[in-house]
Protein backbone atom coordinates (compact mmCIF):
# COMPACT_ATOMS: atom_id res chain seq x y z
CA UNK A 1 0.00 0.00 0.00
CA UNK A 2 1.22 3.38 -1.05
CA UNK A 3 1.60 6.14 1.48
CA UNK A 4 -0.99 7.95 -0.55
CA UNK A 5 -3.36 4.67 0.23
CA UNK A 6 -2.87 4.66 3.38
CA UNK A 7 -3.49 8.16 4.00
CA UNK A 8 -7.11 7.67 2.73
CA UNK A 9 -7.34 4.64 4.18
CA UNK A 10 -6.97 6.26 7.62
CA UNK A 11 -9.10 9.50 6.65
CA UNK A 12 -12.05 6.87 5.70
CA UNK A 13 -11.11 4.73 9.24
CA UNK A 14 -11.26 8.11 11.28
CA UNK A 15 -14.33 9.51 9.15
CA UNK A 16 -16.17 6.63 9.44
CA UNK A 17 -18.04 6.16 12.74
CA UNK A 18 -18.43 10.70 12.53
CA UNK A 19 -20.80 9.81 9.09
CA UNK A 20 -22.59 6.83 10.66
CA UNK A 21 -23.61 8.95 14.00
CA UNK A 22 -24.11 12.48 12.88
CA UNK A 23 -24.97 12.13 9.02
CA UNK A 24 -23.22 13.44 6.29
CA UNK A 25 -24.94 17.06 6.86
CA UNK A 26 -24.65 16.60 10.40
CA UNK A 27 -20.12 16.10 9.61
CA UNK A 28 -18.48 19.20 8.97
CA UNK A 29 -15.20 19.73 6.99
CA UNK A 30 -13.94 20.84 11.31
CA UNK A 31 -15.45 17.37 12.29
CA UNK A 32 -12.90 15.66 9.80
CA UNK A 33 -9.69 17.69 10.40
CA UNK A 34 -10.23 17.34 14.62
CA UNK A 35 -10.84 13.24 13.62
CA UNK A 36 -7.89 12.84 11.55
CA UNK A 37 -5.73 15.57 12.65
CA UNK A 38 -5.09 16.36 9.10
CA UNK A 39 -5.60 20.03 7.52
CA UNK A 40 -8.41 20.55 5.59
CA UNK A 41 -6.00 20.33 2.47
CA UNK A 42 -4.50 17.17 3.33
CA UNK A 43 -8.17 16.10 3.04
CA UNK A 44 -8.82 17.25 0.16
CA UNK A 45 -5.58 16.30 -1.37
CA UNK A 46 -6.83 13.07 -0.95
CA UNK A 47 -10.21 13.22 -1.94
CA UNK A 48 -12.06 15.67 -4.23
CA UNK A 49 -14.59 16.71 -1.69
CA UNK A 50 -16.44 15.74 1.58
CA UNK A 51 -18.87 13.80 -0.90
CA UNK A 52 -16.26 11.14 -1.84
CA UNK A 53 -15.08 11.51 1.71
CA UNK A 54 -18.76 9.87 3.01
CA UNK A 55 -19.40 7.11 0.04
CA UNK A 56 -15.82 5.56 1.18
CA UNK A 57 -17.06 5.70 4.53
CA UNK A 58 -20.13 4.52 4.13
CA UNK A 59 -18.34 1.80 1.92
CA UNK A 60 -16.42 0.75 5.12
CA UNK A 61 -19.37 1.05 7.81
CA UNK A 62 -21.26 -1.37 5.44
CA UNK A 63 -17.82 -3.62 5.16
CA UNK A 64 -17.73 -3.99 8.94
CA UNK A 65 -21.13 -5.17 9.08
CA UNK A 66 -20.57 -7.45 5.95
CA UNK A 67 -17.84 -9.18 7.47
CA UNK A 68 -19.49 -9.93 10.84
CA UNK A 69 -22.67 -11.23 9.22
CA UNK A 70 -20.56 -13.03 6.89
CA UNK A 71 -18.32 -14.55 9.72
CA UNK A 72 -21.14 -15.70 11.97
CA UNK A 73 -23.21 -17.24 8.93
CA UNK A 74 -20.17 -19.43 7.78
CA UNK A 75 -20.37 -21.22 11.54
CA UNK A 76 -24.02 -22.17 10.53
CA UNK A 77 -24.74 -25.69 8.59
CA UNK A 78 -28.55 -24.68 8.39
CA UNK A 79 -30.07 -22.37 6.14
CA UNK A 80 -32.50 -21.56 9.13
CA UNK A 81 -29.48 -20.90 11.30
CA UNK A 82 -28.16 -18.81 8.37
CA UNK A 83 -31.18 -16.84 8.81
CA UNK A 84 -31.08 -16.47 12.36
CA UNK A 85 -27.64 -15.36 12.46
CA UNK A 86 -29.23 -11.73 11.14
CA UNK A 87 -31.80 -11.69 14.01
CA UNK A 88 -29.16 -12.69 16.74
CA UNK A 89 -26.69 -10.30 15.56
CA UNK A 90 -28.58 -7.27 15.86
CA UNK A 91 -30.07 -7.93 18.99
CA UNK A 92 -26.43 -8.44 20.01
CA UNK A 93 -24.98 -6.07 18.16
CA UNK A 94 -22.81 -4.55 21.08
CA UNK A 95 -21.05 -7.70 21.27
CA UNK A 96 -19.74 -7.37 17.85
CA UNK A 97 -17.46 -4.71 16.43
CA UNK A 98 -20.47 -2.80 14.57
CA UNK A 99 -19.71 0.54 13.80
CA UNK A 100 -20.64 3.29 15.61
CA UNK A 101 -23.83 4.76 15.39
CA UNK A 102 -25.25 1.42 14.35
CA UNK A 103 -26.04 0.21 11.08
CA UNK A 104 -24.84 2.24 8.07
CA UNK A 105 -27.75 1.56 5.68
CA UNK A 106 -30.57 2.43 7.85
CA UNK A 107 -28.23 5.71 9.07
CA UNK A 108 -28.17 6.29 5.66
CA UNK A 109 -30.90 6.03 4.17
CA UNK A 110 -32.80 8.17 6.19
CA UNK A 111 -30.71 10.65 5.46
CA UNK A 112 -29.71 11.03 2.20
CA UNK A 113 -33.44 9.77 1.05
CA UNK A 114 -34.17 13.37 -0.59
CA UNK A 115 -30.83 15.16 0.26
CA UNK A 116 -28.16 13.06 -1.08
CA UNK A 117 -28.36 11.31 -4.43
CA UNK A 118 -24.97 9.36 -3.96
CA UNK A 119 -25.27 8.17 -0.91
CA UNK A 120 -28.91 7.28 -1.69
CA UNK A 121 -27.77 5.21 -4.15
CA UNK A 122 -24.89 3.31 -2.13
CA UNK A 123 -27.57 2.80 0.28
CA UNK A 124 -30.37 1.50 -1.91
CA UNK A 125 -27.75 -0.63 -3.80
CA UNK A 126 -26.48 -2.42 -0.56
CA UNK A 127 -30.46 -2.67 0.83
CA UNK A 128 -30.64 -4.42 -2.57
CA UNK A 129 -27.55 -7.27 -1.94
CA UNK A 130 -29.14 -7.60 1.28
CA UNK A 131 -32.28 -8.65 0.02
CA UNK A 132 -30.66 -11.01 -2.94
CA UNK A 133 -28.47 -12.60 -0.10
CA UNK A 134 -31.80 -13.32 1.93
CA UNK A 135 -33.79 -14.25 -0.98
CA UNK A 136 -31.59 -17.37 -2.04
CA UNK A 137 -30.84 -18.43 1.36
CA UNK A 138 -34.80 -19.43 1.65
CA UNK A 139 -34.51 -20.51 -1.69
CA UNK A 140 -32.10 -22.78 -0.78
CA UNK A 141 -34.29 -23.55 2.29
CA UNK A 142 -36.91 -24.52 -0.23
CA UNK A 143 -34.69 -26.72 -2.62
CA UNK A 144 -33.31 -28.53 1.09
CA UNK A 145 -36.82 -29.42 2.19
CA UNK A 146 -35.90 -27.47 5.57
CA UNK A 147 -38.69 -24.71 4.23
CA UNK A 148 -41.98 -25.19 2.58
CA UNK A 149 -42.65 -24.87 -0.84
CA UNK A 150 -45.23 -22.22 -0.74
CA UNK A 151 -43.15 -19.79 1.29
CA UNK A 152 -42.15 -16.95 -0.56
CA UNK A 153 -38.55 -16.34 -0.48
CA UNK A 154 -38.51 -12.56 -1.40
CA UNK A 155 -41.76 -11.77 0.69
CA UNK A 156 -39.53 -12.99 3.42
CA UNK A 157 -36.41 -11.31 3.04
CA UNK A 158 -38.22 -8.36 2.87
CA UNK A 159 -39.99 -8.78 6.09
CA UNK A 160 -36.69 -9.68 7.91
CA UNK A 161 -35.02 -6.63 6.60
CA UNK A 162 -38.17 -4.42 7.46
CA UNK A 163 -38.22 -6.27 11.17
CA UNK A 164 -34.46 -5.68 11.59
CA UNK A 165 -34.43 -2.03 10.43
CA UNK A 166 -37.35 -1.18 12.34
CA UNK A 167 -36.41 -2.55 15.21
CA UNK A 168 -33.21 -0.68 15.33
CA UNK A 169 -34.97 2.58 14.44
CA UNK A 170 -37.56 2.34 16.87
CA UNK A 171 -35.16 1.49 19.78
CA UNK A 172 -32.88 3.80 18.62
CA UNK A 173 -35.91 6.42 18.88
CA UNK A 174 -37.44 5.24 22.30
CA UNK A 175 -33.83 4.26 24.06
CA UNK A 176 -36.00 1.17 24.82
CA UNK A 177 -34.15 -1.76 24.14
CA UNK A 178 -37.21 -4.69 25.06
CA UNK A 179 -38.65 -2.87 21.84
CA UNK A 180 -35.90 -4.59 20.04
CA UNK A 181 -35.78 -7.67 21.71
CA UNK A 182 -39.99 -7.95 20.99
CA UNK A 183 -39.47 -6.92 17.21
CA UNK A 184 -36.81 -9.12 16.74
CA UNK A 185 -38.36 -12.25 18.61
CA UNK A 186 -41.19 -11.79 15.62
CA UNK A 187 -38.63 -12.37 13.15
CA UNK A 188 -37.07 -14.95 14.81
CA UNK A 189 -40.77 -16.18 14.81
CA UNK A 190 -40.92 -16.12 11.16
CA UNK A 191 -37.97 -17.80 10.80
CA UNK A 192 -38.88 -20.81 12.80
CA UNK A 193 -42.21 -20.97 11.02
CA UNK A 194 -41.25 -21.27 7.48
CA UNK A 195 -40.80 -25.07 8.14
Amino acid sequence: MSKAERTRQFIIEKTAPLFNTKGYAGTSIADLTDATGLTKGSIYGNFENKDEVALAAFDYNLAQVVKILNAEIEKQSTVKDKLMVYVRVYDNFLKYPFPPGGCPIMNTAIEADDTHPLLKKKAADAFSAWKIKLTKLVKMGIENKEFRTEVNPEQVALTIIAMIEGAVMITKLTGKTNFRKAILQSAEKLIEDLK
